[in-house]
């Protein structure tokens, strides 16, 4: 697998993957409605390094990384991940992260922090907890699940 910096040549296979996941609503606190363009624009704002996840040729997951806060907090930095459905359960994710933690680390941040995991995303849970980030902070019932109501969303931190 290829983990590479987003180029404007994948802006379609970027939205193939972005997409679902906005529309469904299950785990990313963004209008469902949200057009292709808005969802690129907030995917690869000027913020935010975004990359690739390439397999066979094919783009199989993408994820930004970005200071979490300005000034005094930019030390530490936040990211996002998608992976193509199509892909779940290969280990994308996994690759995608720990990506993110060698490139974050390289770039001069001394810690990673994810400041709305929703609760009902279990496999994000389990593979941050395996990546040493530990729950810091919740959020009683901050995210209007589509079917579960409202859940909780979860703060994640990890030293780096």
């Amino acid at each position: 697998m290829l983990i590479r910096t987003a180029r404007s040549a994948d802006e379609a296979a970027i939205a193939a993957i972005l997409l679902p996941h906005i529309r469904e609503g299950t785990t990313y606190a963004l209008d469902r409605d949200m057009s292709e363009a808005d969802a690129l624009a907030y995917w690869s704002s000027p913020d935010k390094e975004t990359f690739v996840a390439e397999e066979a040729g094919r783009i199989v997951g993408t994820f930004y990384v970005r200071p979490n806060q300005a000034g005094g907090g930019r030390h530490v930095c936040n990211c996002g991940y998608m992976t193509d459905p199509a892909a779940a359960g290969r280990g994308v994710g996994r690759r995608m992260a720990e990506h993110s933690i060698r490139h974050a680390r390289a770039s001069g941040y001394r810690a990673m922090q994810f400041n709305f995991v929703v609760s009902t995303n279990q496999r994000a849970i389990r593979l941050w907890e395996t990546l040493e980030f530990a729950i810091v902070g919740r959020l009683p019932g901050a995210f209007h699940h589509p079917t579960a109501g409202y859940v909780d969303a979860l703060v994640l931190y990890r030293s780096l």
